[in-house]
């Protein structure tokens, strides 16, 4: 007698399009892959350089700034790193606003550097209340701290904290703090307006909303973080912004430029801007929308909910689904991925075995979004996992609607 198969057997291999649904890196659209795919050129070459500022003026435009651009050879935890280091100096204080596991990981690394952190604390599901980040501010007289972190997307937890709130309260305590921001699961993908945002210090991925490869990271930098950056005195060389600007014509990475990599960033601004900004993130909030409505019905049953409880704060790019009690998130997305060839994301730090997420942003559609909500549905059925039916049906009624 024929043994019974597994949930998560396939007897064959995977057959069609790889449905990528991981929260990063995401989908690379066909027009990058081909922007890439070209022989090696000497990163001096007269023939480079246009393309090389064409990528750094279109950057600009996406964040939202006229200010300082420094690129890297590495993934957003270069830019982390490049960024702490090039404002702080040994033995100085920031305050970290918590939001999930990436904001805690930049903490970590600055605390590595012999930098003091403070933490405003905040219940993952909900978020920070940006009143205690005033309070924070207004209880420091002495204005130890040099500066106010805040992840704008936490990847981990599906939830965003508003920039401009924060800078709010910045300027309601009346503090000199500088306003540092990590946009990596958020650039290309929610509103952001650094100039006008009044920010110092943003971080940025390729790998996300960019649409391209991991391994290129930036870090656009105002006018006060510059006067910042000639105190600081953290150890640096390979990431020091004042070694870079002596790197002419570049004025950005220490070493080899990677080249093919900005044909390919020129082709994600070409495609943003061919899109329209407002449209880009109208997009994202529209296709997050349809999956919000998924899991609201996935709920009932006693079944899969959101994790993010505020909806004020639920993230347009990435939706963190937390799993019943007693059924295990990573077996499901075994399933997901070897019964229909879907990729999710996995919990990170201590959400690790309770969690799992949806990535919706970057080169992303509704047919898109209902293959990797109807892998999961199904998946939900295999494993035995207790749902309200009917979750893909629900975003199907609202893409259709809108």
């Amino acid at each position: 007698m024929a043994a019974t198969a597994s949930p998560t057997a396939t007897a064959t291999p995977a057959r069609g399009r790889h449905f990528f649904a991981n929260p990063g890196p995401t989908n690379i659209p066909d027009q990058i892959l081909r922007a890439i795919d070209r022989p090696t050129i000497d990163f001096n070459d007269a023939g480079f350089l246009p393309v090389y500022r064409e990528v750094f003026d279109g950057l600009k435009r996406v964040l939202g700034t006229r200010h300082h651009l420094f690129m890297y050879t590495g993934s957003g935890h270069a830019a982390w790193e490049a960024t702490l280091t090039n404002l702080l100096s040994p033995g100085e204080t920031i305050l970290v606003v918590e939001s999930g596991y990436f904001s805690e990981e930049w903490g970590k690394m600055a605390a590595a550097h012999g930098v003091e952190v403070q933490t405003v604390a905040a219940d993952w599901r909900h978020g920070v209340d940006v009143a205690q980040v005033r309070a924070a501010l207004e209880a420091d007289r002495d204005h130890r701290l040099k500066a106010v972190c805040v992840v704008h997307n936490e990847t981990a937890t599906g939830l965003m904290i508003p920039p401009a709130e924060v800078r709010a309260a910045i300027d309601a305590a009346g503090h000199p703090a500088l306003f540092l921001v990590d946009t990596i699961s958020s650039l290309a993908s929610l509103e952001f307006r650094m100039d006008d945002w009044g920010i110092d210090a943003v971080v940025g991925g390729s790998q996300k909303g960019l649409m391209n490869p991991t391994g290129t990271s930036f870090t656009a930098v105002s006018e006060k973080g510059m006067a910042a950056h000639r105190q600081a005195r953290l150890g640096r060389y390979y990431f020091d912004w004042s070694v870079m600007m002596t790197r002419h014509p570049h004025d950005s990475f220490v070493g080899t430029v990677p080249v093919n990599a900005f044909y390919g960033m020129r082709e994600a601004v070409r495609l943003l801007e061919e899109e329209g900004m407002e449209a880009v993130v109208a997009r994202h909030h529209r296709l997050a929308e349809g999956v919000r409505r998924a899991v609201a019905v996935w709920s009932g049953n006693n079944g899969p909910q959101l994790f993010c409880t505020n909806p004020a704060r639920v993230s347009d790019s990435v939706t963190t689904i937390l799993m019943p009690e007693g059924h295990d998130p990573d077996a499901l997305r075994r399933t997901v991925r070897s019964r229909y060839n879907v990729s999710l994301g996995g919990g990170l730090g201590v959400l690790i075995g309770k969690v799992f997420r949806i990535g919706h942003m970057g080169d992303l559609n509704e047919p898109m979004v209902l293959g990797t909500l109807a892998a999961i549905e199904m998946s939900l059925r295999i494993n035995g996992v207790p749902h309200g039916k009917g979750g893909v049906e629900a975003a199907m009624d609202y893409f259709a609607a809108t």
